[in-house]
């Protein structure tokens, strides 16, 4: 596993959160359980199997819902 760390675009709301953490968990190769997203960092945080998924599937899933990655890593 991996961890997929996101800096994301200043969260505005908990309901945000939320449908950034749905997006993320909906990505096929993530662990559910192991998403988070902190709001007052704005960061989202969760592992991945890189055999499965990427770095940019992640992102991608949450671009797609409209919002912005301002810097992602994987470690």
């Amino acid at each position: 596993m991996q961890k997929a760390i996101l800096q994301l675009e200043t969260l505005a709301c908990p309901t945000c959160m939320q449908k950034i953490a749905g997006a993320i968990a909906n990505v096929d190769g993530v662990e559910k359980t192991s998403v988070k997203v902190l709001f007052n960092a704005s960061k989202a945080k969760a592992n991945f199997d890189p055999e499965k998924t990427n770095l940019d599937t992640i992102t991608q899933a949450v671009k797609n819902i409209g919002y912005d990655v301002l810097k992602a890593s994987a470690k």
